[in-house]
């Protein structure tokens, strides 16, 4: 069977002046249960993971497998033996082998970079469908081989006889041999994200217990949206193998039962002392997938397909990392508004990854902050303050968890389907990532 259409045109789109900007469709998403690292998923790399959310996406799409003209794919933390997720995606599902693919990596904000890229070529008129999302395995992170090692297993390799091979390894010291794992520090500062968290706490005079409360309501939001199936449609059961007797069917770090207490008697993480930074105001490590399907408007209508909203408009920002490292949103929100020609007060739904509680509170800081504006924006007037009605209405990435590269496409589509039920017009997503990135989508509901 040929999997190359012959009926589909595609058209690329210009924009007029005055008319709205052109949009591409979210037809379907899907993603995994997120499971904290070293738990269910244990023994599944960041393409099972993937292969699993695209191959059970295609089929609930209902989709004929020849429509799909290609697929963007990224992780963060490289697998041990890949480094083409993209690629490896496709040749482990029912897609035809034909459809070409890319890995792609914007740290945290990996799967809406997929997501972008993935419209910009549906603008383009170069594709009509493609599948873009994003998985993570904390717990296959790579452990690498210090450099000194390296280079003696290279040498090693070349070694002739065996008394060359060993003299190879002459001099190497026993911390040459410890196994090195992935640094999750800035290589600019020295400073993990959870030190730069701490800076921004500190110098945006966050508190100890604004913290903990933001993350007290994310859970709290979290287990009402699991327990009312809020979630039940864009969250799969996945076996676990390798024995396939235990089913992951929802995320494992939502605490229905947390309280202030529980969470202020944890010690600070970052700054023993000091610090007020614990791992129940923060995102966990967590392995898990997401997918989302996106199509051009017109391919869309052709197939009689109801999108579940809209990609209208979006933004990339970035800071220096020595001055607030998680404050990319605020630089890329105002940016992306722009672009859709919206304000803030347009959005019925802000969706904020909470990296930590401290960045999600710094950020709104900097969205309300006239000073803020003036002096880092070049702006006259902030964003505005956000109605917490509003903000991460079913939970955020500190009770749901954080795979790093599968974050982006869990948002759109709890975005996309709490605007539905809201019967909401339009929703900004934002998130924060290394090296000083911000990303931010303003998406419109099916309505809009």
């Amino acid at each position: 069977m040929s999997h190359h259409r012959k009926h589909k045109h595609h058209h690329s789109r210009s924009q007029s002046e005055g008319s709205p900007p052109p949009r591409v469709a979210v037809v379907a998403g899907l993603r995994t249960p997120f499971v904290r690292s070293g738990g269910d998923f244990k023994d599944l790399s960041a393409i099972d993971l993937g292969a699993i959310v695209v191959n059970e996406l295609v089929a609930r799409s209902g989709l004929p497998l020849a429509e799909f003209d290609a697929l963007i794919f990224g992780q963060v933390i490289p697998s041990q033996l890949s480094s083409l997720i993209g690629r490896e995606v496709v040749l482990r599902t029912e897609l035809p082998r034909t459809v070409p693919a890319h890995t792609t990596s914007r740290a945290c904000a990996t799967s809406l970079q997929a997501a972008t890229e993935a419209a910009d070529q549906i603008l383009l008129g170069h594709a009509d469908t493609v599948i873009a999302g994003g998985a993570e395995s904390l717990s296959d992170a790579p452990i690498f081989a210090s450099h000194k090692l390296a280079q003696a297993l290279v040498n090693a390799s070349r070694g002739r006889s065996v008394p060359e091979k060993v003299k190879a390894f002459a001099g190497l010291s026993l911390a040459d041999v410890a196994p090195v794992p992935p640094a999750l520090k800035e290589p600019t500062t020295g400073l993990t994200m959870g030190d730069s968290a701490q800076k921004m706490a500190w110098e945006n005079g966050i508190t100890r217990e604004a913290q903990d409360r933001f993350a007290l309501e994310s859970h709290r939001k979290a287990a009402d949206a699991w327990a009312s199936g809020k979630f039940a449609e864009e969250v799969m059961a996945v076996d676990v193998p390798p024995r396939f007797q235990k089913i992951a069917a929802a995320d494992n770090n939502v605490r229905a039962d947390t309280t202030y207490d529980a969470l202020s008697s944890l010690k600070p993480v970052f700054d023993r002392r000091y610090g007020t930074i614990t791992a129940g105001n923060s995102s966990p490590l967590t392995d898990g997938a997401a997918a989302v399907i996106l199509m051009s408007e017109g391919r869309a209508r052709e197939l009689g397909v109801k999108p579940l909203g809209f990609l209208r408009a979006y933004a990339y920002a970035a800071t220096d990392p020595g001055d607030q490292l998680l404050q990319g949103p605020a630089y890329a929100a105002p940016v992306a508004l722009d672009r859709a020609g919206l304000a803030l007060a347009d959005m019925d739904i802000v969706e904020m990854h909470e990296a930590f509680a401290a960045q999600v509170l710094s950020n709104l800081q900097a969205f309300a902050s006239r000073k803020f504006a003036e002096e880092k924006l070049g702006r006259a007037d902030p964003l505005g303050e956000i109605d917490p009605a509003r903000l991460n209405p079913n939970g955020g990435s500190i009770p749901l968890g954080h795979p790093f590269g599968a974050t982006g496409a869990r948002m759109i589509t709890q975005a996309l389907r709490e605007l539905a039920r809201r019967k909401g017009r339009h929703a900004l997503l934002t998130v924060c990532a290394a090296g000083g990135l911000g990303a931010a989508v303003v998406l419109d509901g099916p309505e809009a």
